[in-house]
C-alpha cells in the first residue's frame, strides 16, 4: 500500500489516504519519496481550475527520492539511484514528438497528477523514461522544484538559442522568476528583473539580476523601449503586454511561462513592424531536464526553499496561497 495525502473534493483539505498501486509494470519504477515540492499547479489542480482533476486527488509533481523497485524491462535505472520526477510520468514513445526528442510535447503523455496519484506520499510510481537521475553532488532537498519550476525557466534558453550576449528580462520574482534570474546570470546574459515590489529589488539583484525595473511604473518600462532580446513572463495575471512588447528589440520575443488565464490583448502592428514574436513553453523533455540538472549542479543554481513536514501539508498549502512563500515550498519526510 502507498500512504499519501489526498483531497476528497474540489478545494478540500488534504487527508491521509492509502491506495494499492497493484503490481509494478515492466517499464515502471517505484520511488521512495524523500522530498516533494509544492507548485502553483498543484493548487490549480486541487481547485480544479483547469477542469481536469479527479478525486480523491493526490498532488505532487516535484519529487526527489530514491528508487526502491524497478520493472523487469528497466535497464537504465537501478535500486538505490537518487532520482527526480516532474510533471510527466510517461510518454507514448511512438509519436513524432517523442521520436524527435520533444517528449514533453507528446499529445498522450501521462501527467503525474492528472488521472493518477502524485508525490504527496511515501512512494510514487512512474514509467522509467520520465524519471531522471540526480547528478552527484546535487542537493536533494532543493532538487524537486527543479523538475517543474527549474526546467520551465530553463527550457526556453535551449529552445530559442538564448546567447550569453543577450539582454534578457524576467517579469515576476517568485517561484519561477527567482530560479530564472540564477540561470540567466550563469548563462552569461545581462539580466533585468521586472518587479512590483520595492522589497524584492535587493533580493533580485542578489539572485543574479544586474538591473531592476518597477513593473508598476509605466515611465520606467517605457524608458526601456528597444532594450531586450527576450522577456520571460512568470506571472499569472494580466499586464499591459503592449508596453512590454515595446521594451523588446527588433526580432525580440515575449515568452510566457506563467499561465495567465485572461486572453492576451496584443496590438498586431507592434509585432509586424519590429518582427517580434510571442511564444510559450511548459516544462521540458527528459533530455532537457538532464541538461538543466547538470547546468544547475555546475553553476550552483538552487531554488530557495522553505520546508514543511508532510503532515503539515495543509499549512504549507495555506502558506503558498498567502503569497508569502520565499520562494518554493518543499515537503520532507
Amino acid at each position: 500500500m502507498i500512504k499519501a495525502y489526498a483531497a476528497k473534493e474540489q478545494g478540500g483539505k488534504l487527508e491521509p489516504f492509502e491506495y494499492d498501486p497493484g503490481e509494478l509494470s515492466a517499464t515502471q519504477v517505484e520511488i521512495a519519496v524523500e522530498y516533494c515540492g509544492i507548485c502553483h499547479s498543484d493548487l490549480s489542480m486541487l481547485n480544479n481550475d483547469w477542469d481536469m482533476t479527479s478525486y480523491p486527488f493526490v498532488p505532487g509533481h516535484e519529487v526527489a527520492g530514491s528508487i526502491i523497485q524497478v520493472g523487469a524491462d528497466v535497464t537504465t535505472l537501478k535500486v538505490g539511484d537518487a532520482v527526480g520526477l516532474g510533471w510527466h510520468s510517461g510518454y507514448c514513445e511512438v509519436c513524432s514528438s517523442c521520436e524527435s526528442g520533444d517528449k514533453n510535447l507528446c499529445a498522450t503523455a501521462e501527467s503525474t497528477i492528472v488521472g493518477r496519484h502524485g508525490g504527496f506520499a511515501d512512494k510514487v510510481r512512474a514509467n522509467f523514461d520520465s524519471v531522471v537521475k540526480l547528478p552527484e553532488g546535487l542537493d536533494m532537498e532543493s532538487a524537486g522544484p527543479l523538475f517543474c519550476g527549474g526546467v520551465t525557466v530553463f527550457n526556453p534558453l535551449v529552445q530559442y538559442d538564448v546567447k550569453a550576449t543577450d539582454k534578457v528580462a524576467v517579469i515576476g520574482i517568485g517561484g519561477l522568476g527567482h530560479i530564472a534570474l540564477q540561470f540567466l546570470n550563469a548563462w552569461g546574459c545581462e539580466v533585468t528583473a521586472f518587479t512590483s515590489s520595492e522589497s524584492k529589488k535587493s533580493a533580485a539583484l542578489a539572485m543574479g539580476a544586474h538591473h531592476t525595473i518597477n513593473s508598476q511604473d509605466e515611465a520606467e518600462i517605457t524608458a526601456a523601449a528597444g532594450s531586450f532580446d527576450i522577456i520571460l513572463s512568470t506571472v499569472n495575471v494580466k499586464l499591459d503586454w503592449n508596453l512590454y512588447l515595446q521594451a523588446l528589440k527588433p526580432k525580440g520575443r515575449l515568452h510566457f511561462l506563467g499561465a495567465t488565464l485572461e486572453p492576451l490583448d496584443i496590438g498586431v502592428f507592434g509585432l509586424i513592424m519590429g518582427q517580434k514574436s510571442i511564444s510559450g513553453t511548459a516544462v521540458g523533455s527528459p533530455s532537457t531536464i538532464e541538461k538543466m540538472l547538470d547546468f544547475a549542479n555546475q553553476h550552483k543554481v538552487k531554488p530557495i526553499i522553505e520546508k514543511f513536514k508532510f503532515d503539515q501539508v495543509n499549512e504549507a498549502l495555506d502558506h503558498l496561497k498567502s503569497g508569502k512563500a520565499k520562494y518554493r515550498i518543499v515537503l520532507e519526510h
